[in-house]
């Protein structure tokens, strides 16, 4: 069920600071968290690592509207000796939502969140004096991540991606099948009951992903490595009430944005194969095995009809749709086996 938008979200959020604009030096650590203008608004973003000449990886969250930035430290902290890590609100989600909140009415378009992102990579780059950075994607961001590589390929090292959607024709049907098959199989009558009662995708109504997605859950929870709980522990600044309410209240906003009210949202335009297959940046795709919303065979049919300079694709075991430690530990070996110098 698609929770309310909670009234502490409307709290005003002047008190947040801007992001220091000065350039960060070599052998410099850098611990920033703020505001920086991106098109036209002000957007949240957080940067931390030991050394500033080391590589950028920008962290591009799902949903959309579930920033990782409240989890970041638990996640990647342990990167930040090697890598200069990057989280960023997107438009519609989390502190930037807080920030620069959004009519309810107001679209989201992959279009304009492919320029925000293009826009803070370009002011990365120049505020750690690197022509490139590295994009890691998974789930809605690897639809956003594909978008941005496609734009600028010379703004990027490389990306890394996980949980890859590829169209909107193909990975809702792929996985209610693969669901439906999974349910049928453990006599789960309940389930299979709950599955047919939607149909076929594509739906018109938002409540169905949600139906789908608890399902997935379910399933995938008793084959796949848990993350630990402390991963999805908020670091303090992201657990006041009204950070917690702007959190929601951009998931709230952003999921309709993305699914729609009549299956008309952003996910309906996605179709990553026209977008062209050749690419002018290496492509990794870290696939869990045990994916039941982007299950692994759409992802391997689109990584087997690109072209780029290198490309991977590792089929990880235990591992579903969201991210847990062989997941964050198979991109940490990627970036240090493909990107250091």
């Amino acid at each position: 069920m698609l929770r309310p938008l909670l009234a502490a979200a409307l709290i005003a959020t002047a008190a947040m600071p801007a992001l220091a604009s000065a350039a960060c030096a070599a052998g410099q650590k850098v611990q920033e968290k703020g505001l920086v203008p991106i098109g036209g608004i002000q957007q949240w973003v957080t940067i931390s690592g030991r050394n500033c000449a080391n590589p950028v990886v920008l962290v591009l969250h799902g949903g959309p509207g579930n920033p990782l930035s409240p989890y970041s430290k638990a996640l990647y902290g342990g990167w930040e000796k090697e890598f200069t890590i990057v989280q960023w609100d997107q438009r519609g989600a989390g502190m930037t939502y807080g920030a620069s909140k959004p009519a309810e009415d107001e679209p989201l378009t992959i279009e304009q969140m492919r320029d925000d992102g293009i826009a803070l990579a370009e002011y990365l780059a120049k505020k750690f004096d690197k022509q490139k950075i590295t994009l890691i994607g998974g789930s809605w961001s690897s639809v956003l991540a594909v978008h941005m590589i496609k734009a600028r390929p010379d703004l990027f090292e490389a990306y890394v991606g996980a949980a890859q959607i590829v169209s909107y024709r193909e990975n809702p049907h792929a996985a209610y099948q693969r669901l439906l098959a999974v349910t049928r199989r453990a006599n789960d009558t309940e389930a299979v009951k709950q599955l047919e009662a939607l149909g076929t995708p594509p739906w018109t109504d938002p409540h169905n992903f949600g139906i789908m997605r608890r399902v997935i859950r379910k399933y995938e929870a008793q084959v796949t490595e848990p993350a630990p709980k402390a991963w999805w522990k908020p670091s303090p600044e992201y657990a006041t009430p009204e950070a917690m309410a702007n959190y929601e209240g951009g998931e709230d906003y952003s999921y309709i944005q993305f699914v729609g009210m009549r299956g008309d949202g952003m996910y309906s335009r996605v179709d990553l194969p026209k977008l062209g297959t050749s690419f002018k940046v290496p492509f990794y795709l870290l696939q869990g095995e045990e994916d039941l919303l982007t299950t692994p065979d759409v992802a391997r049919r689109y990584f087997d009809s690109i072209s780029a300079p290198q490309k991977e694709f590792i089929l990880l075991p235990r591992v579903g749709h969201d991210p847990n430690p062989t997941l964050v530990a198979a991109q940490y070996k990627l970036l240090k086996e493909h990107l250091q110098p």
